[in-house]
This record gives C-alpha cells, sequence and structure tokens, in this order.
C-alpha cells in the first residue's frame, strides 16, 4: 500500500462520488489496490436542507413572477427540488430560465430533469469551465442585454456564502430574492472521523479542497497543515488555504476531472 494519503473534504455524497472516480482512474492508470494511496473521506461540512412552509410559501410566490433563478451550487439545486417537491416546469406561469456556475450544477440539474424537457428550460452557465464562478455567470448574463430594471431574479443559496453575484445584480438594478435552501453545518473536532487525519503521515497527505467555508473551519482544527499539500479548484478556495497554512497549494480548473488529473500528476511525484 502507498502511504501517500489523500483527503477528499467535501460533504459525505459528493465525497463518494469523487472518491470513487478518483480509485477507478488510478486503476485505470496501472496503479492496483497495494500500491493506490489511501483515500480518506473527511466532510469538513454537512449539508442540512430547510424544510419549513413558511421558506416553501415565500419560493413559490417568488417563482411565479421571476424572470432568472440562479443556483449558486448543486446543494442549492438538491434542497430547493426537495423543498418544491414539483418539475421545474410546473413552478411558474411562464418558462422560467436558470443560472448555474459550473458543470456539477448542470449535472444536477439533468438528475431532475431539466434542460432535458421536450421543450427545454433554457440554463445560462459560463462557456468556459475556467470561469465557472459567480463573475463567469454575471459575465454570461450581461451577453444576454437584458434591462436588469425590469427582471426580477431569485437566488437559491446557503446560509452564509459570498454575495458578490447578488450585491452586482442589484447594483444593476434587478429586483432581487435570495432564499437559503440550507445551512452547512461543520463536523465536531471530537468527531471519530478525524482519527485517520491524526494517524496519517501529513508530508504525504494531498488535500482537495472545494469550498472555502470549509478551508476557514479546517483551520480551527490545529493540524499540521504546513507539511502538506492542498489542490484548489478555484483561486479564493486557494487563497484560503494559503491562510491557514498549507505548505503547497496548487490551483486547478474546476470540475471532478481536473481534480482528478492534478492529484495523479501530485502521485506520480
Amino acid at each position: 500500500m502507498s502511504n501517500k494519503t489523500i483527503v477528499v473534504t467535501r460533504p459525505s455524497g459528493q465525497a463518494r462520488q469523487l472518491s470513487e472516480a478518483l480509485q477507478v482512474s488510478l486503476l485505470k492508470s496501472g496503479f492496483t489496490s497495494e500500491t493506490s494511496p489511501q483515500i480518506i473521506s473527511l466532510p469538513l461540512l454537512t449539508i442540512a436542507p430547510r424544510g419549513d412552509d413558511v421558506l416553501l410559501g415565500q419560493i413559490s410566490v417568488a417563482l411565479k413572477t421571476a424572470d432568472l433563478a440562479i443556483f449558486v451550487s448543486p446543494n442549492a439545486i438538491e434542497c430547493t427540488m426537495r423543498l418544491l417537491e414539483r418539475s421545474w416546469q410546473d413552478v411558474s406561469d411562464r418558462a422560467l430560465s436558470i443560472g448555474v456556475m459550473g458543470g456539477s450544477s448542470m449535472a444536477a440539474l439533468k438528475n431532475h430533469g431539466i434542460g432535458i424537457e421536450s421543450n427545454p428550460t433554457k440554463i445560462i452557465l459560463p462557456q468556459s469551465n475556467a470561469q465557472w464562478d459567480s463573475e463567469g455567470l454575471w459575465a454570461e448574463l450581461q451577453s444576454l442585454n437584458w434591462d436588469w430594471s425590469t427582471k426580477k431574479v431569485i437566488i437559491f443559496k446557503g446560509e452564509g456564502g459570498r454575495d458578490w453575484l447578488a450585491d452586482t445584480l442589484k447594483h444593476a438594478g434587478a429586483q432581487l430574492d435570495a432564499f437559503s435552501v440550507y445551512a452547512r453545518v461543520p463536523l465536531d473536532l471530537n468527531s471519530p472521523l478525524w482519527t485517520d487525519i491524526h494517524e496519517m503521515d501529513f508530508a504525504k497527505s494531498l488535500w482537495l479542497l472545494t469550498s472555502s467555508e470549509a478551508v476557514r473551519y479546517l483551520g480551527q482544527a490545529k493540524l499540521p497543515l504546513d507539511l502538506a499539500t492542498a489542490i484548489c479548484p478555484h483561486h479564493n478556495i486557494a487563497d484560503a488555504a494559503e491562510q491557514i497554512g498549507f505548505g503547497e497549494v496548487f490551483t486547478c480548473e474546476p470540475g471532478d476531472e481536473a481534480l482528478i488529473a492534478a492529484s495523479q500528476a501530485w502521485i506520480s511525484i
């Protein structure tokens, strides 16, 4: 068994998907179960969907007259659709376009049949995966040449988080409603899930970091991160990783394929 370790820090369900894809990719590349690095799941944040009737009523009313709905993450899509319990094209009296920031969100929409209907929902996505973020989506939205003062936009998000896009839309004149459809619950620092982390060789560990908030929470764990390496799919996450003391921080393109390719490059060093 390799003495290298890869730590996947996503919430449990998403971590399992990435871990399995990474393991399959390693085996295809010639690694065996004996030579492959150990992959540890450390869900730094757990997604807790909100499900109260008051929130559902507010969202249902807003959707009836909205021109655009923006989902900031796959979690926002999953939690919103769970709350609505109906197909997307039934939530409004007119066709309601959707804006998302990355490929994972596109996949989540497709899982709910959105964008692949007989008369497909229009989905707005930054064309280049190097621009899969709030700024990239805003650039794509500007290409529509809309008069934002006549538009009503809904943003589905988690509690807290970055408000850059919401502030930008308000500044452009849009009428905006933002709904927090989930909370992020930090992993208890006394959880047994930390056991493998405390026992591994940090100098031979690679951390896959996909959330700035999760990274900031990781900084509270008092770990020898100065010995460890991090890979981040966005410069904001990389900045957070540097701030909490990671020894080496690399940035890759967004998406699981890029994370896996970067992990394999690290393993081969």
